[in-house]
């Protein structure tokens, strides 16, 4: 339970300030640490009964030279969770180095509870993101649903809950480049601080969060049973705003739909992996992206490249050489999402419903077919869509 490294450390850092040897050891009398460091591997039988009796012991010169590797001065028992794991001593005139006893010994402890709850924070760490890359990669072909499930009780979660999947992804914008940049080794460094971030939103005992790369952080999210969607969006938002108040950093994130089980978990995470990356390719400035909004996207994003490009070219030739195409293009995409209403559509472009009438009237006359003839107008829209996933220019609404 008491590492060398640190016990070590303990033991040097101490005895510089006190000006007297401390030695420390484990709980059968080897010394893992000391300020003199040709003591450590040494047995120190005075810490033998210390350990088993749990009560300090003085010693002077005449009674340390009957006890092998005993030097005169004090020996402290260290004691957590109710048991001895080691002890500490002080080389010295029992009479001058007793009052620094107890101090050593309260630091120590506090030391090695730190290391312990430190140590325990690390290991279910690992734990929940390996649960967590364990369902991102899930092939039921590999491995049994059932045993994760198993996992994740012994880690304290119940994958029955209702959950839902969200990816968040945190850069460092690049205002030369005018885009973000990769996570760099900087962004590594700010790990605990970004989880600390997200676990603070995400402090339901059941929420899973953890690390999946740099500057990727994945979270299960349980469900509340009162509108689960709308408090799952508040909390990205949260997430996001309080990252982005950070200096130089941006975050944007993706939610994937409600599941209960591996398999439901698994399709939710790789939805919200889609809907982060699909998201960015839109026009706006959302920084929260849910795949209920972006299935159509999906499935186009599915369809190989070959396909897309065919659609696009012989939905929207005419169209595309105008220099206004963005404008023109983000027109079909809000009167689609819009429902086919005028005032709606003017409303998410943020300008004046003649425009959009004007750039309506423009698009019949180039295309010679009218936006109200829905099938045609749902083969522009996914044409539209499609230039908007290959990044065919920048909306002007």
């Amino acid at each position: 339970m008491l590492s060398p490294s640190l016990a070590q450390e303990i033991a040097a850092d101490t005895s510089a300030v006190i000006g007297f040897n401390v030695l420390i050891t484990d709980a059968e009398g080897m010394v893992i640490g000391s300020g003199d460091s040709s003591r450590v591997g040494t047995f120190h039988e005075a810490s033998v009964d210390v350990v088993r009796t749990q009560e300090p012991a003085t010693h002077s010169a005449s009674q340390a030279g009957l006890l092998r590797g005993v030097r005169p001065g004090v020996t402290l028992p260290l004691v957590t969770g109710g048991r001895a794991v080691g002890t500490v001593g002080i080389t010295g005139t029992p009479g001058q180095v007793r009052r620094f006893g107890l101090l050593v010994k309260r630091q120590t402890e506090i030391l090695l509870r730190e290391s312990v709850m430190l140590r325990s924070r690390l290991l279910a760490e690992r734990a929940s993101e390996k649960l967590l890359t364990d369902i991102a990669s899930y092939d039921p072909q590999v491995v049994e649903g059932e045993f994760l499930m198993f996992r994740a009780a012994e880690l304290g979660f119940d994958l029955r809950l209702p959950r839902a999947a969200v990816a968040i992804e945190v850069t460092v914008p690049d205002p030369a480049a005018g885009r973000r940049s990769a996570p760099t080794h900087d962004m590594a460094q700010v790990r605990s601080e970004l989880l600390r971030t997200v676990r603070e939103v995400f402090a339901d005992p059941q929420d899973v969060v953890a690390s999946t790369a740099p500057g990727w952080i994945g979270v299960l999210s349980r469900l509340p049973a009162q509108q689960p969607t709308d408090a799952l969006l508040a909390a990205c938002r949260r997430v996001t705003d309080v990252i982005a108040a950070q200096d130089g950093l941006s975050a944007r994130a993706g939610i994937g739909e409600a599941a209960s089980s591996v398999g439901g978990l698994h399709d939710s995470y790789q939805d919200a992996c889609d809907a982060l990356r699909l998201g960015a390719r839109l026009a706006g400035g959302s920084a929260v992206h849910l795949i209920t909004d972006l299935r159509v996207h999906q499935l186009l994003a599915a369809v190989g490249q070959p396909a897309r490009s065919r659609l696009v070219e012989l939905t929207t030739a005419e169209l595309r050489a105008q220099p206004d195409w963005p404008a023109l293009r983000d027109t079909v995409t809000a009167w689609c999402e819009s429902g086919f209403h005028l005032v709606r559509a003017s409303a998410a472009l943020h300008i004046h419903r003649n425009t959009v009438i004007y750039r309506m009237n423009k698009i019949e006359q180039i295309t010679g077919r009218p936006l109200r003839e829905h099938r045609t107008t749902m083969a522009l829209y996914l044409a539209c869509l499609a230039d908007q996933l290959a990044g065919g220019g920048e909306g002007d609404r």
